[in-house]
C-alpha cells in the first residue's frame, strides 16, 4: 500500500499570514499531500529569537490561521528545542512515521539556495524531498542528492517585518487573518492594541478597513 504525504513547513511565524497559508494549501493541493504541518521555531538557528514573539503565542497565531484550511495544521515538533535545526526536527518525525510514507519539506528558494551552510544538510537531503517555493524567473542551487519539486506560480511580496511595522503604527493588515489579528492585538503583541484600527462609529472619519 502506498504511504501517507506528509508535508513539514518551518519558520519564525511572526506573525504567520496570508501568504503562508496560501504556499501551503497550494502545496497541499497540488502534490497531493495528506498534511502539511506548520513548525514555528522556537530558536531559529539563523535568527536572534530575542526579537520574536514568545513561542506559545506564535504556535497559538499558527492554530488560529489553520483552523479553516483542512490538512493545514499547527505543530510543536520544536517548541522544546535549544536551537531549531531541520535535522533534529526531521529525525524526530521520521520515527512517527512508517518506511511506505514520504517526507517532504516546504522552502522558499532564499532559504534553500543557503541548504549548504545549515547543520548536517547531507543528512537532511537524505530525510526529506523538498518543495521549493520561487518568484517568477528566480534561480537557485541545487545539492547533489537532493529531491526538489518546484512550486512555481506564486507570487506574494509579504513581508513578516512589514507587517510587524504597521501593528505597531496601528494600520490596516490585509494580509492577516481577521482572527490571528484579534489576538495580536488582544495579547498586545508587535505594539498592537486597542488603538490599533478606529471603527467607522468614531470620530476619525477612518473606515475599518475589511480584512476578510
Amino acid at each position: 500500500m502506498a504511504g501517507r504525504l506528509v508535508c513539514l513547513f518551518g519558520g519564525t511565524f511572526d506573525p504567520i499570514h496570508r501568504a503562508h497559508l496560501r504556499i501551503a494549501d497550494e502545496a497541499r493541493k497540488r502534490f497531493a499531500l495528506e498534511q502539511v504541518l506548520f513548525v514555528p521555531a522556537a530558536h531559529p538557528p539563523h535568527k536572534s529569537s530575542a526579537g520574536l514573539a514568545p513561542f506559545n503565542d506564535r504556535f497559538r497565531m499558527v492554530e488560529i490561521a489553520c483552523e479553516p484550511y483542512p490538512g493545514l495544521i499547527a505543530s510543536r515538533l520544536e517548541e522544546a528545542e535549544e536551537q531549531s535545526y531541520t535535522i533534529n526536527t526531521l529525525e524526530r518525525f521520521r520515527q512517527q512515521m512508517t518506511p511506505g510514507d514520504r517526507l517532504f519539506f516546504l522552502i522558499g528558494s532564499d532559504a534553500f539556495d543557503d541548504l549548504c551552510t545549515w547543520n548536517r544538510w547531507q543528512d537532511v537531503v537524505k530525510l526529506t524531498e523538498f518543495v521549493v517555493v520561487a518568484r517568477p524567473g528566480e534561480q537557485y542551487r541545487i545539492p547533489e542528492g537532493a529531491r526538489v519539486h518546484p512550486l512555481d506560480g506564486l507570487h506574494l511580496p509579504v513581508a513578516s517585518t512589514t507587517i510587524r511595522a504597521r501593528l505597531a503604527a496601528g494600520e490596516a493588515t490585509p494580509e492577516l487573518p481577521r482572527e490571528v489579528r484579534r489576538y495580536i492585538e488582544e495579547r498586545g503583541l508587535y505594539g498592537a492594541g486597542t488603538r490599533a484600527i478606529a471603527s467607522p462609529s468614531r470620530s476619525t472619519g477612518r473606515k475599518h478597513p475589511s480584512e476578510a
